[in-house]
């Protein structure tokens, strides 16, 4: 099964990234995902269901850490088709 997440964390800062934004894209980017796409106001990751998972379990850890006081997301399947 392949997964998509889409997740922000806040509180925003539009003048620049702020740790908890930062640590969350760290996460995304070194995990074992197929498709990673991040933005000042959204991002997406995709993968295996496994990877995807455990992607987000050290997302959402981390990012609190880091000081996030609300990490958002959803998770969708991935039809096999890719659409």
């Amino acid at each position: 099964m392949r997964l998509r997440v889409e997740f922000t964390t806040e509180p925003f800062d539009l003048d620049e990234a702020p740790p908890h934004a930062v640590v969350a894209r760290e996460v995304v980017q070194g995990a074992a995902l197929d498709a990673v796409d991040v933005g000042p106001f959204g991002n997406t990751a995709e993968g295996g269901a496994e990877a995807v998972l455990a992607a987000v379990d050290e997302l959402v850890r981390e990012s609190l850490r880091a000081g996030a006081t609300r990490v958002s997301l959803q998770i969708n399947v991935v039809p096999e088709d890719g659409s």
